[in-house]
Formats: structure tokens, sequence, C-alpha cells
């Protein structure tokens, strides 16, 4: 094993993480003593701990813990992405990442393969795959939509390939090999689906505990009433249904197949299959299980021969409605059976067990037709086709394990044949690699003894003398053809009888273990014993001509794509290939698929089956050990050199065990490991130096370094911890004298301080009071003296006042009165008018507050504020132009017309008449129109509702209008369909509702208005009846044109029409009424 692939990402300390703290041995391959035994031990120890991932060199092994851990978020893929396989413990996203960036980086082809036996958790492990490939590659549309077909592929394989069985709840019931395709960036462009061996037996039988396929439960509870009654015509309880009832399980806990279909239905749509192609799906599964409720009795016809008659037919007459066929022909194919010699055809009536074969035949290939094209349709929208300049492929293998049952049969020799080829390609694969290392570093190379299982691949797949060559014969073979003869025949063959990987009653005879009907073969897993009962027919796996020729005269949408060989046209007398030569080519496939790619893989390990978490069943896990060759791929990986590390890292990780390397070693690594090594005495026989790695043959030197390299850094550790704690209190001790020496500087300097503070308070405090006194005393010198000078004054103004009083005594006496009641009228009115001035309102006209006064000048004070409204009323209407006074004159007529009388008038206050809401005024061609028609000034341009005065309905129309006219013309062409002058509207109809119906009233005899009234639907009813009121009253002098009822009569194409307006919430707007006419009524629902 080679613990570097390439540069770490990580520092120092994180490197080897695998051999650091590890529970039991992270790596097989370094485990003494190598025993089956140990080997188990260490898997047991590890799941106990939760650890349920294991390396065998690049092999992962997963333990199945049959609970959720936290080892799949976000975090963990974060964490594993671009490190080593080595710098982290074992997980799928290591060995994931590994073969990802070497197809990204190093442009090499991979594929993981992923094998064990049912609950191992193989499709987990699967899912795990994908959602680390999705999670690293790259971002943007195009690869989100590619991750997603990807990913959503999983639900629809699921739901048709996995069913639960007694050992697992989710087991995939065939095999699966995806190929993923990226481009030279890594980005994923698309992938191939191949499918292997379904078991579609599972239809029409399973073992008591079990259930069928998935999507017939899934069907059956989440289909809506509606395609459950109409369309499918099922009903809901699977005990209902013969291929469902068998085993008495039609329930796995803590799964929802409601909620799973709903899952489904969209991967399916995702994946691009369309509806109709979803229904035929659905009506497929529904005649399966009506098919099955289908039975046969036999009965004596009139000549006396043997006949057969369906019971249930009304189950028959369902299915012939949804396979769109006729009953008659139903009958016959299930029946009857064809058979042509020498053109001639002969008909015979078949039993009614041979009828239920036919039946279940059939279901079973239209199970496994419709599943073979549902994976085409997957690969026809996930499969990316360009050219192959810069493609790399990463592939996923989901395959069955080694199978050792009590009692085996033809899917256990089929299944066991594919792991034997497995096997094979492993070993050649991991030997190839281990020799081309050694090759490049320069290593010796010995060759390695390991079971060779080319023998026993011969054996079952050689041309002419194997196993699968033999039951191919007998299969075609005339005569009397059974398993027995199929048994004989293979005992009779040299090349079989004494092949030493072969075994049979009849070649030892003394051996009980093996009964009369079966033969051994010799796996490198273990020995089987297979029963040979079923061999012939399930690997002929007929299908009656009249049933396939039936299918393809179906009318359904998917059967005569499904069974092509039914058409008469191309009607063959070759025998279809066998199930044993059809599966021998698809693994030839596959193995020289996988040849070309570096394999990685993931062995699973069922641990208990309980499905138990924390339950570690050490006779199960050790049986599957064995056949999943585990101990085989240890000692592979373990001949030779055990353990193989560049010298960079491994010196970095050992160079404190010598004190030449210590603490730093300035030379070529390679000769700071020769002093490394040299100084520990370890034997020459023991390692060898390559090119760029050291290689260690036995896992107890590698152990011994580990415990070396821990007692040195325990010693380091101590030499450490030594001279920090001394350098700490050093510092501590230098750190608490200078705090001495700072404490009494401060403490000096404060005492100093707190004494002079104090004398400068002291003498601050005499100053002021001294300074007080001679203040105090200046101030009493200053006031007497002010005193006095004051006195002077008084007695001055007092004498003076006096004298003038005396000289002018009778002159005041005669005209003081009048003088004084003036002066106070005058002081009033000047204190009124200047308060005022300072409390007028603001200059909006809509501000009507003014002042109070007192009753004296109420006169006044009415007429001063007639004089300023009017004032400003005239200073506000300078300031307006020509445009916003049509906008206030317009909404002023809207006030008049409709408050209080129309409900949606209140909300159209605050919105802004805008008039030309198409800028019509702005387009030419219009202008060039417009002066012909005289219509160059608009009043009002958007596009509204017309409705049809024959049958209610509205169209799209512009109406214009104009100050001479109003027009409808085309919105598109502006074509004028109609031009109706403002003199001939005699009155324009609304309802008082929130609704946008109104309807303009013509006169008769002009050439627009001979078919009668309009009736149009806007929401801008209010904006349009109030310009219609103003442009009328301009043009023709009219007034009180609008008409507000919910009741009127209407003139169409000469007849009287009586509408009506109704509503149920006359508050609410309904943007869209409805109209309908029904002959002299109109009724609009607002």
């Amino acid at each position: 094993m080679a613990l570097s692939n390439g540069p770490s990402r990580a520092g120092d300390s994180q490197m080897m993480s695998l051999l650091d703290n590890m529970i039991g041995v992270s790596d097989c391959v370094l485990l003494e003593p190598l025993t089956e035994d140990a080997f188990v031990e260490n898997l047991q120890k590890r799941f106990k701990a939760n650890e349920i991932y294991t390396y065998i060199g690049k092999v992962v092994v997963s333990v199945n813990p049959y609970k959720p851990l936290p080892l799949f978020s976000q975090n963990n893929i974060s964490e594993y992405r671009g490190m080593n396989l080595y710098e982290l413990p074992p997980h799928i996203y290591a060995i994931t990442d590994d073969a990802y960036r070497a197809m990204r980086d190093k442009n090499r082809d991979q594929c993981v393969i992923i094998s064990g036996e049912s609950g191992a958790g193989k499709t987990e492990a699967s899912k795990i795959v994908m959602q680390y490939v999705a999670a690293v590659c790259g971002k943007g549309r195009d690869v989100d939509t590619v991750k997603e077909q990807l990913l959503q592929s999983n639900p629809v394989l699921e739901a048709f390939g996995n069913a639960k069985t007694n050992r697992n709840d989710n087991s995939s019931r065939f095999g699966k090999y995806m190929d993923i395709e990226f481009d030279f960036k890594g980005d994923p462009m698309g992938g191939v689906i191949t499918n292997y061996l379904l078991e579609k037996s599972r239809v029409v039988t399973q073992a008591p505990g079990e259930r069928n396929f998935h999507i017939f439960y899934q069907l059956l509870a989440g289909a809506p009433d509606v395609l459950m009654k109409d369309e499918l015509d099922l009903t809901r309880n699977p005990n209902d249904y013969h291929y469902l009832n068998q085993s008495g399980t039609q329930q796995i806990d803590n799964i929802n197949d409601k909620e799973q279909l709903a899952v489904t239905q969209k991967a399916m749509q995702v994946l691009g299959f369309t509806d109709e192609e979803i229904l035929s799906v659905y009506k497929l599964l529904g005649s399966i299980l009506k098919l099955g409720n289908v039975e046969f009795n036999s009965f004596n016809t009139m000549n006396g021969t043997d006949g057969v008659k369906i019971q249930r037919e009304n189950e028959l007459l369902d299915v012939c409605d949804q396979l769109e066929c006729s009953q008659q022909d139903m009958i016959h194919a299930l029946t009857k059976r064809t058979i042509g010699q020498k053109g001639e055809k002969v008909t015979t009536t078949l039993t009614p067990s041979q009828a239920s074969y036919a039946r279940d035949a059939l279901c079973k290939a239209i199970y496994d037709r419709l599943f073979t094209w549902a994976i085409k349709t997957i690969n026809s929208s996930i499969r990316e086709v360009r050219d192959g300049s810069g493609r790399k492929v990463m592939g996923v293998l989901d395959i069955y394990g080694f199978e050792i049952f009590e009692g085996n049969g033809f899917e256990q020799f089929i299944i066991n044949y594919c792991n034997e080829k497995l096997q094979q390609i492993f070993i050649e694969l991991t030997l190839k690699e281990e020799q081309e290392e050694y090759i490049v570093e320069g290593i010796e190379w010995t060759n390695i003894e390991f079971f060779n299982n080319i023998a026993i691949c011969d054996l079952i797949e050689k041309s002419n003398v194997g196993i699968l060559s033999m039951l191919d014969e007998e299969c075609l073979r005339p005569g009397d053809v059974s398993d027995s003869t199929f048994l004989n025949k293979m005992n009779t063959t040299k090349s079989i009888i004494k092949h030493p990987h072969y075994e049979s009653r009849s070649k030892c005879k003394s051996d009980k273990t093996i009964d009369h009907e079966s033969f051994r073969l010799k796996h490198y897993a273990g020995n089987v014993n297979y029963c040979v009962n079923g061999f012939i027919d399930k690997n002929n796996d007929l299908l009656f001509r009249d049933l396939s020729q039936l299918m393809y005269k179906c009318d359904h949408l998917l059967l005569k794509t499904l069974f092509p060989e039914g058409n008469p046209k191309h009607n063959s007398q070759k025998r279809p290939p066998t199930t044993a030569f059809q599966f021998k080519s698809s693994i030839a496939q596959l193995m020289k698929n996988l040849v070309c790619k570096d394999p990685n893989y993931i062995r699973c390990i069922k641990p208990n089956d309980d499905k138990a978490p924390n339950d570690f069943n050490e006779a199960l896990v050790r049986h599957q050990v064995r056949y999943l060759g585990l101990m085989e791929n240890v000692r592979v990986r373990r001949a030779g050199y055990a353990f193989r590390q560049s010298y960079e890292l491994c010196l970095s990780r050992y160079k404190m065990l010598c004190p030449k390397t210590w603490p730093n070693w300035n030379g070529p690594a390679r000769e700071g490991m020769v002093q490394l090594f040299k100084h520990l005495g370890y034997k020459k026989e023991e390692y060898a130096f390559g090119r760029t790695k050291i290689f260690i043959r036995n896992p107890r030197t590698l152990f011994d370094l580990e415990k070396r390299r821990h007692h040195r850094m325990h010693y380091l550790a101590t030499l450490i911890q030594k001279i920090y704690k001394g350098h700490r209190d050093c510092k501590k001790y230098q750190k608490m004298r200078a705090s001495v020496t700072q404490i009494a500087a401060h403490y000096k300097g404060y005492k100093a301080k707190s004494k002079y503070l104090k004398m400068r308070m002291s003498c601050i405090l005499i100053t002021s009071l001294w300074r007080g006194y001679l203040a105090r005393k200046e101030y009493k010198r200053l006031r007497y003296e002010a005193k006095c000078i004051w006195a002077v004054g008084i007695i001055k103004k007092f004498f003076i006042g006096w004298r003038v009083r005396r000289e002018y005594r009778k002159l005041f006496s005669a005209n003081a009165a009048p003088k004084i009641v003036a002066f106070m009228r005058r002081y009033v009115i000047s204190k009124y008018l200047l308060k005022l001035k300072t409390q007028l309102p603001s200059m909006s006209p809509t501000d009507k507050n003014w002042p109070p006064c007192s009753p004296i000048h109420k006169s006044a004070h009415l007429k001063l504020k007639d004089v300023f409204r009017r004032w400003r009323a005239t200073v506000y209407r300078s300031q307006v132009d020509e445009q916003k006074r049509e906008i206030l004159g317009t909404k002023v007529t809207a006030s008049d017309l409709f408050k209080e009388k129309k409900s949606s008038y209140p909300a159209s206050i605050s919105v802004q008449f805008r008039g030309d809401y198409v800028r019509l005024r702005n387009n030419t061609k219009y202008s060039k129109i417009a002066v012909q028609t005289e219509d160059q000034k608009i009043h009002f341009a958007d596009v509204v509702d017309k409705v049809n005065r024959n049958n209610g309905k509205t169209t799209h129309t512009l109406l214009v209008l104009s100050s001479k006219s109003f027009l409808i013309m085309d919105q598109k062409t502006l074509a004028i369909k109609y031009r109706i002058p403002l003199n001939e509207i005699t009155r324009i109809t609304c309802s008082p509702y929130s609704d946008g119906v109104f309807v303009v009233h013509v006169t008769k005899g002009g050439e627009f208005t001979k078919k009668g009234d309009f009736v149009f639907i806007s929401l801008k009813v209010i904006e349009i009846l109030t310009r219609f009121s103003r442009a009328l009253q301009m043009e023709t002098s009219k007034q009180n044109v609008i008409q507000i009822a919910d009741r009127f009569n209407l003139d169409f194409n000469g007849s009287s029409i009586q509408a009506t307006i109704c509503t149920k919430n006359i508050h609410e707007i309904n943007p869209a009424p409805q109209c309908k006419r029904k002959g002299k009524r109109l009724d609009i629902m607002a």
C-alpha cells in the first residue's frame, strides 16, 4: 500500500493520521498476525467504536451500522476534499475523492466497484459516492442540471428495481453499472446506466415477510383519486391483488409509500419522462396487478376435449381497457398456444397450470422490459452527445455479492459467476499495479502465490465445454429435456467431471453432503452446492409467441416498443437468446469496460440479520469475509512489502529517532532514511530503498517504528514542557520584578503629588479670602456712592415735574383726555395687526386655519380673512401651469360626477390621471392618421376590453378619445375600427359598484354606429368617463351625459337589450368581470 498519492495539503501534524489514535488497525494490510480471527476481531473492535470503514490497501470495507452516524455532512465532504487517501480516517469519501482526482488530474478513467450481500449497504454506498462527486465538481446552470439528473436517477431505479426482503428493507434486485462522463475540468457532462439480471420472478411471487417492487405499493398509496378511479380502476388495499398479498407484508416501518411516489414522479419528470409516458407506465403496472387476479379452471368442451375457462373476467376486461386491446384476443393468447411447423400453424389448448405459467410469464416480461425501457429513457436524458476529446469516465458498479444459501439455484449460480469474474479482474489489476510500482521504484519483483480462479471461470464460461455452454446446448436440444438430463450431461463430460473445482454425487459417491439433484463448485470464497431444479426453465425464460403478438397489437403507447418481436412483418422462427447467454455477454462487456479503468473497491458487510444497531454477529461477518474474498485481498496486498511511503513524509515522521536527523536534516531525504534505519539497526531484508519511496516488508517493523516514535514523543514532550516551564517562570519573575519597581515609583509620586496639592489648595484658599474681603469693602463704598447719585436724580426729577405742573396746569386739564383715548385706540389696533401678522396661516389653499381675535375687531377680522384667502388663491393660481390646471379640473369634474355615487371613486382620488397611457402623442404613425381625421389633440388613450355584442366575450382593443371623436383602433397596427364623432354620443352609463364596466350609447345612422351601443371594461373607468364628460361639454355643450345605474337598456344591432350588473361585494374590485348574453339579456357579474 502506498501512503502518499501526491502532495499533501495538510501540515506535518496531520500527516499519517491513519496511524495516529486509530482504533484497532485502520488498514488491514498492517494487521499482525494476519489471520481470519484477527481480521474479524479488528472489524468488530472498530464497529463497536462507530468506525464502520476499514482499508485493505485501496479497498474500503464498509460495515452497515443500521443507524445514522455523523459521517456524511457537508463539513465531512469539505474535510476529505483534496486530501490524500491515508491522511484522514478510512471513508468512502476518501476513496471517491482519490478516484475523482486521478480521473480529473491524471486523465485516467476510474470505476468504483461496490459489492456485498443484500442488506450490507451497497445502495447507500453508491448514493454516498454520487453525493460526493456531485458536491466536489464544478458549479453552473448546465452542470447543476446534469448533477440533478444523475442524482434523480436513483429514486426511479430504486422504485422500479428495489424491494423489501427479509434481509433488507430497500434491497436492490438488479445489478447496476453507471458510467459518469466528465469534461476536461472534471464537471459532469452526462452518464450511461447498464442493468444486469433483474429479479423479475419477484413480480409474481415473494417469500413470506418480503414485498414486491416498491413502485406497486407507491402507486396504490400515492396516486390521486382521479387517477385511481377514472384511469386505472384500482383500489388502495394491496391485499386485493394476488401479486401483492402472498407474503403477508404490505407496509415498511419508517417508509411512507405515498410520499415516495411523489419523489419518484418528480424524478421521472426531471429525467425527461413526459406526462403521457408516466401515465402509460402506471397503466402497465395496474394491468400487471389485475392480470395477477385472473384465475383459470378446466372444463369439458362439447366435443369431449379439455378446455380452460377464465374466472373473474371483469378483471381481464379492465386489463384490456388499460392495454387497449380486444378481450377475445387476450383470452385466446392466455388459454391457447400456436405452434408453427413448416409453414403450418397448430393451435393447442393450455391446461390451467400452463395458462397460469403463461400469465406469470407475460407479467414478468412486461415488467422486465418496462424496467429496461425506463433505463433507456434515463440514458437518453443524461447521456451527453459530443465528440470524445477531453472525455473522462468514472464508473460506479453496484452489483450483488457472492451468495451462499442453504438452497442455491440458477440465480445464485449466475451471481457467483459474476463475482468470480470480478475477483479475477481484482487479482489481475492489483498484481499489475503492484508490479508497476516495483518496477518504477527499482525494487526486485518476486512472484506472489495466490488463489487463481481462472480455472473455475473457464469451468463455467468456456465455449463448448463450459457449464453455461452445456446448459444452452441442453435447452436447444430437441427431445425430452429436463434438469436431470442437464446434470447427467455434465457428469458424463470429461472436461467437467474431471475438473478439480467440480464435484457431484456421481463423482464423489461417498459424499452425502451433495444430493442427487445438485452439483458443487469450489469457488474462491468457498464451496457452494447448486440444485439444478429450474435451471432449464429459468435459462429458457420463454414467452409464447401468441402473447408477444398480442402485446404488439395493443394500442398502448409503450407496448409496441417493448415487444418488437410481436410484429408479424418481422416474424422470426429464430429462438431468442437464453438468460445464460445474455448474462455471459453482459459480463464480458462489463469486464472489458472495467479492464480499461482504474478500479476502486467498496466491500459491504452486514453485521447481523436483524437490522439492529450495535449488534455484531461474528459468525455472519466471518461468513461474508470468506465469500467476499477479503483475506485473499489482504494477502495479495501484503505480498512482498506491506508498507511503502515517500522518503520526505517518512523522514518527517520518524526523524526524531536518530540524533543525526533530529531536529533538522539538510541532505537528501533518502540519505536521511539510510542514516535513520542504520541507527535503528533493522535487518536489511526487512526494508528496501526505492527511487522515491522506502519499502517495509513486515508490519511488525512499522509498528516497532510507531512504538519507538511514541516513546520518543513522550521524551520530547517532557523536554519541551521542561523548557517551556523554565521560560515561563523566568518571564514571570522578570514581570513581577518590573511590577514591584513600577508600583514603588507610582506610590512615591502619588505621595508627593498629594502633599503638593494640599499646600496649593491652602494658598489658594488664603488668597481668595483676602481678595474677598477687599472686594466686599470696595463694593460697600461704591454702593453708597451710587445711592447718593440716585437720590440726587430723584430729587431733581420731582422738582422739575412740580415746576412744569405748576406752570401748565390749566392747559393740560383741557386737551389731555381726547389725546389719551386716540393714543389708546391706535395702540390697540397696532397691537392687533402686529399679532395677526405673526399668526397668519400657510400659503396652502387647503389650509382653513385662521387666528382668533377679540370681539372689538370682529368685522375687520372677517374682511381681512376674506381678503387673505382671495390673495392666497390668486398667488397659487399664478404658480399653476396649463397642464396642472387641466389635471385639477379633471379631478374636480370626477368629484362632481362620482363622489358618493360610485364605490370605486375613493380609490381613484390618489391616482394620477395621465391620459395618454400608451404614449400615442409620440407615435408618428398615429400623427399621420390624426392629421386626416383632425384628432390631433388626445384626451385619453389606453388598451381596454371590448365586450362582444353576440356572446359577451372580451377582446383587447385601443380606445382613443380626442377633442373631436372617440376611436377604437387595433393596438398593434393602429388601424381604425370605429370612429364616432362626439356629437353622436347620447349618454354614457356605468354601475355604482367597483367594477370597470361602462357603456357608450350612440345615435343610429352613422357609418360606425349602425351596430349599436359599445360596452367596455377598464379599471380606469373613473378617468375615462371624466374625460368623456369634459370633452362632450367642450365640443357639444351637453350636460349630465353620465348616467349611473345597475340596470339599463342597450341597443345591439337594432335590438333592445336589458343589461344588469351584479356584484358580490361592492367594495371589492374584480379586474375581469364575466359577461353572458342570453337572448334579450346581458348579465355582467362584476
